[in-house]
C-alpha cells in the first residue's frame, strides 16, 4: 500500500508532464500521484490519460493554490511536491523518506546549493535570488536552510495540512519554511541535482514574482515579531 502521494502542479506542461510520470512509472516507485492543473488546461489533462494518477482541477490560480488544494486532498501518511517539468530528480524520494523516519522529523527540503548538489535549470539571475532570499531566510528567521525557493519538498502530509497555507503563489515556497519554524516542526535539508526542465516553457518570472516574495517575506516577518 502505497504511503506516499506525489504532488505535481501542472500549468501549460503537455510535453513534459508525460515524461515525467513515465519515468515514475519506468522506475516502478510505490507512489500515489495527484496532478492539479486548472480545468480550462486541456491539453496538460489529456497528458494524463495514459497514467496511473489521479487529477484535481484547481478551484483558484496560482502555484501555490495548486500546493495548497492539493495538500489538503492527500490521504496518505506522506506528501511530497514535485514538479511537472522534469527537474525534479524522483530518485531522492525515497532517499528523503528515509532521512525523514530515521531522524524522526516533519519536514525534508531539497536543497541545490550543499556538496554533491547542483542546479543546471539556473542562470546567474535565479542563482543570486535563491541565494538572497536564503540568506535573508537565515538572518531574520534563524532558518537552518540552505535553499529557501526549491519546493521540492518530502513531508508528513499532517505536518503541511496543519499549517494551513494559504499562498496562492510563488511565495508559497517561503510560506512553508516559515510556518515550520513558527510551528516548531523538525527539518532537515537533503542535496539534490535539479536537472533542466524536460520541455515546454519556465512559469516563474524572476523579477515580478521574485519582488512578490520580497514583499511577503518581509510582511510574515512584521507580523511574527509582533506576536
Amino acid at each position: 500500500m502505497e504511503e506516499i502521494t506525489l504532488i505535481i502542479p501542472a500549468k501549460n506542461e503537455p510535453n513534459a508532464l508525460p515524461m515525467v510520470l513515465n519515468e515514475i512509472k519506468k522506475m516502478q516507485l510505490s507512489v500515489k500521484i495527484l496532478v492539479v492543473i486548472r480545468e480550462e488546461d486541456e491539453d496538460t489533462f489529456k497528458a494524463t490519460n495514459d497514467y496511473d494518477c489521479d487529477v484535481l482541477f484547481q478551484s483558484k490560480r496560482g502555484y501555490g493554490n495548486a500546493i495548497v488544494e492539493g495538500i489538503n486532498r492527500v490521504k496518505t501518511k506522506y506528501s511530497c511536491i514535485f514538479y511537472a517539468d522534469g527537474s525534479t530528480d524522483p530518485k531522492y524520494i525515497y532517499q528523503m523518506k528515509e532521512k525523514l523516519v530515521n531522524e524522526k522529523l516533519d519536514l525534508i527540503f531539497g536543497s541545490r546549493y550543499e556538496k554533491s548538489a547542483h542546479s543546471y535549470d539556473d542562470d546567474l539571475i535565479t542563482r543570486i535570488g535563491n541565494f538572497g532570499f536564503t540568506l535573508l531566510g537565515n538572518i531574520f528567521m534563524r532558518l537552518k536552510i540552505s535553499d529557501l525557493l526549491f519546493t521540492y519538498i518530502f513531508a508528513k502530509t499532517d505536518s503541511l495540512k496543519n499549517m494551513k497555507l494559504n499562498s496562492n503563489d510563488y511565495c508559497l515556497c517561503v510560506e512553508i519554511p516559515f510556518k515550520a519554524k513558527l510551528s516548531k516542526l523538525k527539518y532537515a535539508t537533503l542535496p539534490c541535482v535539479e536537472r533542466k526542465r524536460f520541455a515546454d516553457k519556465k512559469k516563474v518570472k524572476a523579477f515580478t514574482d521574485g519582488l512578490k516574495i520580497l514583499i511577503y517575506f518581509f510582511s510574515q516577518y512584521l507580523k511574527s515579531i509582533n506576536r
